[in-house]
């Protein structure tokens, strides 16, 4: 894989991973005092969950990519070219995340909540990155009357369907619709909950259409983690609004 680089110097995968990283302190540092967490939570929040992230995006990467890693362990640390895995980066940060809440002794229900809308932006952020460097790409399209983007993008020299714009644009969506929603939603947990019902639908039905998952077995590792979020997260806001309705 060919690192692309702006103005010779920036590797944009890195820039699009910084500025997704920005956005996202600058929305959940908004959202501190309505969500009664103390003042520059943000701050110290993002020194334990960035890391974290980056090092369980990259892990889950690698796992799941091993015979790639094999003969030089080296390029394990080379995540500018790529090869960064949302899931383990969630994995990770809700990890750092659970661990910082304990510590510092604020909720973690409202931390997720906190950065349920930043996430998701980010992710949409994210999958520029996947273009850039030209993976995260769908099936073949043999139609000349379909080969064009959005719908498709022209990679390897040939055309295929344009699956990381399918789900930025997704993930773009859920960004407002939460972004939107943030004030209404005052059961803390709720929000980030309806992140992982959005954002893995999406995903679980658009992973079926790439040629690079990270596959186990004969089975697809994030579709199926996806369709067990949405089930789990879904399973989990019917249960609350049912005893939210039975107490009032």
């Amino acid at each position: 894989m060919q690192e692309r680089l702006l103005f010779g110097v920036i590797p944009v995968y890195g820039l699009l991973i910084s500025i997704a990283i920005a956005l996202g302190a600058y929305l959940c540092s908004r959202q501190e005092k309505r969500l009664g967490l103390p003042k520059d939570t943000t701050v110290d929040f993002a020194l334990w969950v960035v890391p974290a992230a980056v090092i369980g995006a990259r892990l889950y990467y690698v796992v799941f990519q091993w015979d790639m890693y094999r003969g030089d362990p080296i390029r394990i640390l080379h995540v500018w070219e790529g090869g960064l895995a949302i899931y383990g980066g969630v994995i990770g940060g809700a990890a750092a995340a659970w661990v910082f809440s304990r510590v510092k002794k604020v909720s973690f229900a409202a931390l997720a909540d906190m950065v349920a809308p930043a996430l998701i932006l980010g992710q949409a952020i994210g999958r520029w990155g996947n273009f850039v460097n030209g993976e995260a790409y769908g099936q073949l399209i043999v139609n000349p009357a379909l080969q064009f983007f959005p719908l498709a993008v022209y990679v390897q020299q040939e055309w295929h369907m344009a699956t990381f714009f399918y789900e930025s644009l997704w993930n773009f969506i859920g960004f407002w619709i939460l972004w939107l929603n943030r004030r209404r939603v005052t059961v803390r947990g709720n929000l980030f909950l309806g992140y992982l019902c959005w954002y893995g639908f999406g995903r679980m039905v658009i992973e079926g259409w790439r040629t690079d998952s990270l596959m186990w077995g004969p089975f697809r590792v994030s579709q199926v983690l996806s369709a067990m979020l949405v089930v789990v997260a879904g399973a989990a806001l019917l249960i609350r609004h049912r005893r939210a309705a039975r107490l009032s």
